[in-house]
């Protein structure tokens, strides 16, 4: 490995086990392997041949484990260097055209032409302030399929106006980390 990266496993699925090694850049903090169990745990049902969206992909780990776990795509947004470098060469090893990478600010690509997508990975920096902000340019400018699941990861106690059309559907915390799973409701404007 080389220095300044670090590692972690895809927990299931067809990659189960394979190593993904990630760009230790500061604020990148990858999703613990307990919480990503009990996220795609909460997924199984609607996972398979959906197209996935990683929003602040960092890692990588929640679009690659999807992909693992049978979704048919997923698109990796993340905007820093290292980290995206570290991201295609992840991709590349593991062989897969069913990932694309995607270089770019998360506020800014949404502001670009939409494709709705069946389950968004939400997870911003801590305290960046940006968590509201995707919240509606995903549901304003079409980025969602109309019974969409939204995956949000916060610190504990961050505060989140759902969109109308949009419920909670499980909600944990682990330590300082808040993660739920919101559902988008079908006959809702897209």
């Amino acid at each position: 490995m080389k220095p300044g990266n670090s590692q972690l496993r895809i927990i299931g699925g067809a990659w189960r086990g394979r190593k993904i090694e990630f760009a230790a850049v500061p604020g990148l903090r990858p999703t613990p392997n307990r919480v990503r169990e009990t996220l795609f745990n909460w997924l199984a049902p609607v996972l398979h041949e959906a197209s996935c969206l990683d929003l602040f992909a960092g890692s990588g780990v929640l679009g690659l484990e999807a992909v693992s776990r049978g979704a048919a795509s997923c698109v990796l947004v993340e905007r820093d260097t290292r980290a995206v470098a570290r991201l295609r060469a992840q991709v590349g090893r593991l062989a897969t055209e069913r990932v694309m990478v995607i270089e770019a600010d998360a506020l800014r690509w949404l502001a670009g032409t939409p494709r709705p997508f069946d389950i968004v990975f939400l997870d911003p920096p801590f305290h960046s302030g940006l968590l509201q902000d995707c919240v509606d340019r995903l549901e304003q400018h079409g980025w969602l399929a109309a019974s969409a699941w939204i995956y949000v990861e916060s610190e504990t106690g961050s505060e989140l106006q759902l969109p109308l059309h949009w419920q909670w559907h499980r909600d944990r915390q682990a330590g300082q980390v808040s993660y739920r799973l919101a559902r988008r409701q079908a006959g809702s404007p897209a």
